[in-house]
């Protein structure tokens, strides 16, 4: 009697089991297997491998080259590209410090141009020959007061126009104007809208000076009128070294295309060339969020040093940086979105590999999937077939899910942080359906017995 329930007391156990329980049994088990086996490994591991110092060296490399490659994408998108430059500096014309400097710098080209002193010396010495002393001495006495009004008129005028829509509205048409000329300064070429004079970077505004010209006009300032057409310039940013921001330019447009593919080959084959792929590929991802980190410190030392060396004369401080913040504004986004996907790819990772607590977190997963799978098929919701054939052909759906959702990354454009979150989420559901859908086919000894 001992003998015969001892050998019921497994067999009943086994039919207590549910496919989806004894084939998760399985794998524990054979995870165990191999991670005991894996305790001959420093034995194994002796002498010296050249895998290691390669692949720390060409994962360091793409890690070093990928700060380069956003920088390049950037030149090549951003500046290169008429509307994502439009996009970039459009919201120039909105910031209100930018908005006080032109309303500055054109006030103070029209009140040149119309010279208001000269026009009422002038109007004192005819009124002084037509008999009237005592309008001459008037105009004489407070021909200044004169001008300062009329100047603050024309100020508060322009500052009117300069925030408004039909002034935000010519600031985009004059910078995709000039969106060629910046190209051309920038490859060398010169010329158009955007030059360079005196170690700067400067705007033709020309375009503006008439928008407030035609509403000075309008308003009853017909003096206006007699302002002739000019051309003076704006300072957007000091440009002492452009001879080496040329060539820097030239040569990052030129590999904006192959210094990404650099950085994924490098990354890639440091992961291959590994003994640990996991481990280098958590490495990898974390040293690619490291990398994006040091980006983001050297746009602040860098804007430290341009605020530093703007002087006021030419850019006020709060200006200055509002045109390096926004210049710079892209530059994040992509940077963030790298950081983001290397810390995505590092965890992804991590949490595949055979730690403890990754282990025990896959398992607590697929446990709690199967509870939900065994609640629904308990009232009659099952897959069916389409969960066998889900089971049988989980890992090609996996990898092809994980495909899939790359190549949108990548094609993507100009993902941001949003769109990152967005699609590890949306594929996170899809593997969880692959393993809520998918199950084993019951076993014929077992179907019998049911």
């Amino acid at each position: 009697m001992s003998a015969a329930s001892g050998e019921s007391g497994p067999a009943t156990e086994g039919q207590e089991l549910s496919p989806d329980e004894r084939a998760e049994l399985e794998r524990l088990r054979a995870e165990k297997a191999r991670l005991r086996g894996q305790g001959d490994g420093p034995a194994r591991r002796q002498g010296f491998s050249w895998r290691t110092p390669v692949s720390i060296v060409l994962i360091v490399l793409g890690c070093i080259l990928a700060p380069v490659a956003v920088l390049g994408v950037w030149a090549g998108n951003q500046v290169s590209d008429t509307g994502r430059w439009v996009a970039t500096v459009e919201p120039l014309i909105h910031d209100p410090a930018i908005q006080n400097v032109l309303t500055d710098k054109i006030t103070n080209e029209i009140t040149s141009q119309l010279n208001l002193n000269g026009i009422i010396s002038q109007a004192a010495t005819e009124t002084q020959a037509r008999s009237l002393p005592r309008i001459s001495s008037l105009l004489t006495t407070f021909g200044p007061q004169i001008t300062s009004s009329v100047t603050g008129f024309i100020h508060s005028t322009v500052h009117t126009v300069i925030t408004s829509q039909a002034m935000a509205n010519a600031w985009v048409q004059v910078n995709t104007i000039a969106h060629q000329s910046l190209v051309k300064v920038l490859s060398g070429q010169g010329g158009g809208a955007i030059t360079t004079s005196n170690g700067q970077i400067v705007l033709n505004l020309g375009p503006l000076i008439a928008v407030a010209k035609q509403d000075l006009v309008a308003r009853g300032f017909s003096l206006a009128n007699s302002i002739p057409d000019i051309t003076p310039k704006f300072a957007l940013f000091e440009a002492k070294n452009l001879g080496q921001a040329q060539s820097g330019y030239r040569l990052i447009t030129r590999l904006k295309i192959v210094l990404p593919i650099l950085v994924l080959v490098l990354l890639g084959a440091g992961v291959y060339v590994a003994r640990g792929h996991r481990r280098a590929l958590v490495g990898a991802g974390l040293g690619l969020a490291a990398s994006m980190l040091v980006l983001a410190i050297g746009l602040l030392i860098a804007r430290s040093i341009y605020l530093s060396s703007v002087p006021s004369s030419v850019l006020p401080g709060d200006a200055a940086a509002a045109a390096y913040d926004t210049l710079v504004h892209f530059i994040k986004i992509g940077l963030r979105v790298v950081l983001a996907v290397g810390l995505v790819v590092a965890i992804g990772a991590f949490f595949t590999g055979p730690s403890r607590t990754a282990v025990q977190t896959r398992s607590g997963l697929k446990s709690g999937m199967g509870r939900i799978r065994n609640f629904g098929e308990r009232r009659g919701v099952s897959a069916g077939p389409v969960g066998h054939w889900t089971y049988e052909h989980r890992r090609i759906l996996r990898i092809a899910a994980v495909v899939i959702v790359g190549v949108i990354l990548v094609f993507w454009g100009q993902p941001s942080v949003a769109v990152v979150i967005v699609l590890v989420v949306v594929l996170l559901v899809i593997l969880g359906l692959i393993e809520l859908i998918g199950r084993p086919a019951a076993e014929p000894g077992t179907a019998a017995q049911t």
